[in-house]
């Protein structure tokens, strides 16, 4: 005999609200990581943007290595 319909529905529910929820936190955790990453992107671009590299018309300074 199986077992009762309902148990069998609640635990198939139960199951499904675990799921969701460690899909829930993982979801949480990518977009955290996401967040950290654009921020440093950020950073780093705003380096480059201000950094002795570039001339205020965005080019190199430099054509040629300075070994050259």
């Amino acid at each position: 005999m199986s077992e009762d319909p309902f148990v069998e529905i609640e635990t198939r529910f139960a199951f499904q609200e675990n799921t969701i929820k460690d899909l829930s936190d993982t979801v949480y955790r990518q977009q955290k990581q996401i967040d950290a990453l654009s921020k440093t992107l950020k950073h780093l671009v705003d380096q480059i943007k201000n950094s002795s590299i570039m001339s205020p018309g965005g080019t190199l300074k430099d054509d040629k290595p300075p070994h050259y």
